[in-house]
């Protein structure tokens, strides 16, 4: 065996070794019992820093535009159903509780909107305008959105790029032999932070979106109008909010099989109205 197949058979090893060792699961199951196991390489401090630095740039943008938090009407609309989204987080997580969390709205004609790691939402209005959104079907969007935050899929994708591209620089982070960690992870950030959900990741926030949604008070079959809206709206295309959701029939299926087990939450949170908690907003 040549030197180069050495170090290839043992990067490969300790690359296995590595993230069977960091196989976890960022969430409780909650009602939808959510349980799959996640890749985790990196922190989830690293992540949320490099996530609200790009929120940053983007908020500048949108200020520098003059297209920042102007609608006020809409702006009061997607931050109080955030105030009643937030407390439920703690279904699944305690922790995102005590997140910096901020809810902006950027006018732009964008079906779309995000929740960064660490709890930055930003909604395009876009997405409310054309669609004529009822409450509930923003609530639909926000908490599918808010899972992706507290499952990490961000954070599991900037590992995934790492673990793919990392090769010798995974071993030499475990030996302490490497000088290029740092720059093989900002590299990872760079690809996992941009590139768009997976299919299973969208169908996860879609499933923990609902429970989301229903613990909030808000109907969950508003997640299925949502959807219908959203398929008339761009004739099954691929926008930018679509480019990797699952197919609208798939994910209507999935969600109405799933409305059983978030029912009761829905009609217990309708006859005693949780707490909401207000954001501090920006400006």
């Amino acid at each position: 065996m040549t030197l180069s197949s050495i170090s290839r058979a043992f990067s490969t090893a300790a690359l296995v070794a590595l993230s069977l060792s960091a196989c976890t699961t960022t969430t409780q199951q909650g009602a939808t019992g959510i349980t799959r196991s996640q890749l985790l390489l990196v922190s989830s401090a690293e992540v949320e820093t490099m996530a609200a630095q790009s929120y940053e740039k983007e908020l500048q943008s949108a200020a520098n535009k003059r297209a920042l938090n102007t609608d006020k009407a809409n702006l009061e609309r997607i931050r109080r159903i955030a105030d009643r989204l937030i407390p439920q987080v703690s279904a699944f997580r305690s922790d995102a509780l005590a997140w910096r969390w901020e809810v902006n709205l950027e006018t732009r004609d964008e079906l779309n909107a995000y929740c960064a790691p660490g709890g930055k939402i930003m909604f395009f209005t876009g997405i409310i305008t054309k669609l004529k959104l009822t409450d509930d079907e923003i609530a639909a969007i926000m908490g599918h959105e808010i899972a992706h935050a507290l499952r990490e899929h961000g954070r599991e994708r900037v590992s995934q790029a790492y673990a793919q591209n990392a090769g010798l620089g995974i071993v030499g982070a475990i030996t302490g032999m490497s000088q290029g960690t740092s720059a093989l992870l900002q590299q990872a950030a760079q690809i996992g932070l941009t590139l768009p959900n997976g299919r299973g990741q969208e169908s996860e926030a879609d499933i923990m979106g609902l429970e989301l949604l229903a613990r909030a008070g808000y109907n969950p079959q508003a997640a299925v109008t949502l959807w219908q809206k959203m398929a008339a709206a761009t004739g099954n295309s691929s926008g930018s909010f679509l480019s990797t959701h699952p197919g609208n029939a798939q994910r209507i299926k999935d969600l109405q099989a799933a409305m059983p087990k978030v029912m009761a939450l829905y009609q217990q949170a309708k006859r005693n109205p949780a707490p909401s908690r207000a954001i501090v907003p920006r400006s």
